[in-house]
């Protein structure tokens, strides 16, 4: 227990430390970066540099466990706090326990931060402010199917929940049967509400004695039930950066309509699934460490020890960018690496565990 919690202090506090750096760093970059393209206003730009900050969070969160795990053994290393814990009586995997147990736990709460649509779509937010001086841009011309129906939006502002001048077209044996006009629609209660609307209605029949096309005009229109703003603003502009909840009920929504739902999974694998490729490497580094500073050249093992964790980083990402294009599965590209990397950690937690 005394083991325990000394080394997870101490990992804790090479954790902050270094990400802060990290944070500091690609928040200051980018900033240089882009000043020039940003607002004036002071309230603009530390919206943006929030939102940047929240981004990178969520991007080097991963690196920083592991580069924190590899700080603080080089450190038990050095201050021969390392063989005094073997001389101790303690095993490897006594020594590793903290590591794993607290960043599974970090990664935990890191996966509950993706709930809050602050921190899952900051880079998204932070984009539309340095484009369009404000953090939800309107979607524009969007065209989508639902349910048999065929709508269309000019216009719509996810943050007030309105959509303007829509379009629908409902189809019967391949042919256009009817057209919903509206200048303005609302989400409210699960439904798009339309207070007024024209509705066009084209007779099976358009021979001479028909009746002809029927123009007629209707209040206290409701369409589209549960489709929300955000899922429509996500979903048919191909964007990935889904929050759970948002991610889960395009899924439900698209599969009764029996569409293509492998990006939106893909999304919600990188959320549950990349960031245990943490305690995976972290697992598997740990144990190619010897005891030792005199068994261990301790600035080459640490160069290739962050040079193996950034090259498995790139390559994880590279696949999840892969599978967001749809150029790979998103099993492929997510799941079958991170169960590669655990096999692997766990071959290596199971022939250490009782060794020192």
């Amino acid at each position: 227990m005394l083991a325990f919690k000394y080394i997870a202090f101490h990992y804790l506090k090479y954790f902050f430390v270094i990400m802060t750096a990290l944070v500091l760093f690609m928040v200051g970059f980018d900033y240089m970066g882009n000043a020039e393209s940003l607002s004036s206003s002071a309230n603009l730009i530390l919206i943006y540099l929030v939102y940047k900050a929240f981004f990178a969070i969520d991007m080097l969160l991963p690196l920083a466990l592991v580069f924190a795990m590899i700080s603080t053994k080089i450190f038990l290393i050095r201050s021969n706090a390392l063989v005094s814990f073997f001389s101790l009586g303690y095993t490897r995997v006594d020594v590793l326990r903290p590591f794993v147990v607290v960043s599974t736990t970090i990664i935990v709460l890191f996966i509950s931060l993706h709930s809050w649509s602050s921190f899952a779509r900051a880079d998204e937010f932070s984009n539309n402010i340095r484009e369009n001086n404000q953090y939800l841009s309107p979607t524009r011309d969007l065209f989508f199917t639902y349910k048999g129906q065929y709508v269309y939006f000019s216009k719509m502002l996810p943050l007030q929940e309105k959509a303007e001048n829509i379009r629908v077209f409902s189809v019967k044996n391949n042919s256009l049967k009817e057209v919903i006009i509206a200048k303005e629609a609302v989400y409210r209660d699960d439904y798009w509400f339309i207070k007024e609307a024209d509705i066009i209605t084209k007779p099976d029949d358009l021979s001479f004695s028909s009746s002809g096309i029927v123009v007629t005009q209707t209040n206290d229109l409701k369409i589209l039930k549960g489709f929300r703003p955000k899922i429509l603003d996500q979903v048919y502009e191909g964007k990935v950066n889904f929050t759970i909840k948002n991610a889960i009920d395009a899924i439900v929504l698209l599969e009764e309509q029996n569409m293509n739902t492998s990006s939106i999974k893909g999304a919600l694998y990188k959320i549950f699934i990349y960031p245990f490729f943490v305690p995976c490497l972290i697992i598997i580094i740990f144990f190619f460490v010897p005891i030792s500073v005199r068994f261990l050249n301790v600035s080459l093992f640490s160069f290739g020890a962050i040079l193996a964790t950034l090259l498995i980083w790139g390559v994880l990402f590279m696949l999840i960018e892969l599978s967001n294009n749809k150029t790979i599965s998103s099993e492929v590209g997510v799941i079958a690496p991170i169960v590669i990397l655990f096999l692997i950690a766990f071959r290596q937690w199971k022939k250490y565990r009782t060794a020192t």
